[in-house]
């Protein structure tokens, strides 16, 4: 899979335009996806030295990107076509209700392995689970 990540309140604490600490988990996370042969795209706001500085911090703690804000590696940038990535699964903490943290990331990623079923909270109808706290309301 082709895997989008975010980096401010993702891979780090929120520090723009400084880099905050290592989220929990977040490089170790990284590094199995990446032996698991997904490829991990940095997916950021930011630009020039900003992005240079987070490149080099994440090569520091052992992750190099398969691609940085483009689809893949040889993606020039066109303003006729989409800024949209391509990626199968995005990581942000702007997802609706948040960033739900590494662990939980690594486990709704390795659903299925083994014949699991979906993690606890995805099952229809599960109570608090989150499809019955979107979708709940409206059967009643």
């Amino acid at each position: 899979m082709k895997i989008a990540i975010d980096f401010d309140g993702t891979i780090v604490e929120d520090a723009y335009p400084d880099i905050g600490k290592p989220m929990l988990f977040a490089f170790e996370t990284m590094k199995e996806l990446q032996k698991q042969r997904h490829q991990l795209i940095l997916w950021t706001y930011r630009s020039g030295t900003e992005l240079d500085q987070a490149v080099e911090f994440c090569r520091k703690n052992g992750i190099e990107f398969y691609a940085v804000n483009r689809s893949y590696p040889e993606e020039e940038y066109d303003t006729g076509s989409s800024r949209k990535i391509h990626a199968h699964v995005f990581i942000d903490d702007r997802n609706i209700g948040g960033f739900p943290g590494w662990s939980r990331v690594w486990q709704m990623l390795n659903v299925g392995e083994g014949g699991d079923e979906l993690p606890p909270g995805y099952r229809e109808n599960e109570p608090g689970g989150f499809l019955q706290k979107i979708f709940g309301k409206m059967n009643r």
